[in-house]
């Protein structure tokens, strides 16, 4: 895959920090940093496209009333207290 160089200013602690684990690791910074940022993207875009499509589910009216979540969880819970779930 091509990669495309860019520059970062970070905090000097972070970038100590960054490079104790990379040394730790025995990879690059560049390979760790890369591992970050695919990391903090792949976890982000899926909250933003789950908060989208609740957000759709919301203006087309399918809600789920409060009470009745409470008791899914209560329910939930009791089960798992008593080794159930």
């Amino acid at each position: 895959m091509p990669t495309e160089a860019f520059t970062v200013s970070a905090e000097a602690e972070l970038v100590h920090q960054l490079d104790h684990l990379a040394d730790s690791l025995a990879r690059s910074r560049n390979d760790v940093v890369n591992q970050a940022l695919k990391e903090y993207l792949e976890q982000h875009v899926w909250q933003i496209e789950k908060i989208t499509q609740g957000i759709a589910a919301a203006d087309r009216g399918e809600l789920i009333d409060h009470d009745d979540v409470m008791s899914e969880m209560e329910n939930l819970i009791e089960r798992k207290a008593q080794g159930k779930a």
